[in-house]
């Protein structure tokens, strides 16, 4: 009985390598999902269904769409994990990825990135709406192949355009509540469009040599330091606007454009502080473009949760 079990928590190992625990086996099936990246889209998921909602939404219909949303990010991140596993191994950001570690055979990644997409459009179908499947699946062919397949290997406009999956979440939440879209949920679409690039080229400018080695045409790879500065400051310029434009369309309180502003002031201080580095003559890792990736993830989060608060206040 006891071998019996330990055959059923236990998957094959490779010659040499000791038996992997269930655990350790389910461990890396989430990380094909790339849990940190869910949780950003997750933030800008709920606070939209509170503005929709014009307050409180109905909990089971939030639930579905966290639950069914998350499902739908998770299989486009386990397909692109399958789609990347060649370039993978080549970058010290992601050589840690299960397929690059072969923890999980590429098959099994695939199988399982196309059922968590089945399941998050049939969960969302039934739970809510078919728009909100509806564009639930386009995210997840999109991401899969625009970006991945076609875009992120050729172009190094690749996020600015393979970013629009990632503003998805943002009108999935909004039609989950409401069956339709508006201007509202446009405009906040709007706002982690603009916010996309800058933020993922200073992460670039960080592993700048990973996307050499790799061959990914991203910006800080084919352009100059000083270009790629001065069009994150264009996009965080972008982004602040549009996150103001929210008010008048939406009818928001004061305290929503308030919050705004603060947080575009302190937005454009830091990726200010970044052209006032390259300026003094620093250049590389002396610039500290990860100052600005870490104060793009506060921002976005302070700004949507400031989405949410509003509907309350009022």
């Amino acid at each position: 009985m006891t071998v019996l079990t330990n055959r059923q928590t236990t998957a094959p190992a490779a010659p040499g390598q000791a038996p992997r625990s269930l655990g350790a086996i389910v461990k890396s099936y989430v990380a094909l999902t790339k849990p940190r990246v869910i949780e950003l889209l997750l933030i800008t998921t709920l606070p939209v269904m509170f503005l929709a909602a014009d307050g409180l939404p109905p909990l089971w219909t939030a639930l579905s769409v966290m639950v069914f949303g998350t499902l739908s990010a998770g299989s486009a991140n386990a397909l692109n994990c399958y789609i990347d596993r060649d370039i993978d191994v080549k970058m010290r950001r992601t050589r840690k990825r299960p397929l690059a570690r072969h923890q999980v055979s590429p098959r099994n990644a695939l199988v399982f990135g196309i059922v968590l997409g089945i399941l998050s459009t049939i969960g969302l179908l039934v739970t809510t709406n078919w728009l909100a499947a509806a564009l639930s699946t386009a995210a997840i062919l999109f991401y899969v192949f625009v970006y991945s397949m076609f875009l992120k290997r050729r172009t190094s406009q690749n996020i600015v355009w393979g970013g629009l999956a990632g503003c998805m979440p943002v009108v999935i939440g909004w039609s989950g509540i409401t069956g339709s879209l508006d201007w509202a949920p446009l405009v906040l679409f709007g706002v982690v469009f603009f916010w996309t690039p800058p933020h993922t080229w200073t992460l670039a400018m960080r592993y700048k040599e990973d996307y050499a080695a790799a061959k990914i045409p991203m910006l800080p790879v084919v352009a100059t330091e000083r270009r790629v500065v001065l069009e994150s400051i264009a996009y965080t310029w972008a982004t602040v606007a549009c996150s103001l434009l929210l008010w008048p369309v939406a009818g928001t309180t004061l305290m929503y454009p308030i919050v705004a502003a603060l947080l575009g002031v302190m937005c454009l201080w830091e990726v200010y502080r970044l052209l006032a580095r390259l300026n003094s003559g620093k250049t590389g890792v002396d610039l500290r473009p990860m100052r600005f990736f870490h104060w793009s993830n506060a921002y976005l989060a302070l700004l949507f949760l400031a989405v949410a608060i509003d509907p309350l206040l009022a």
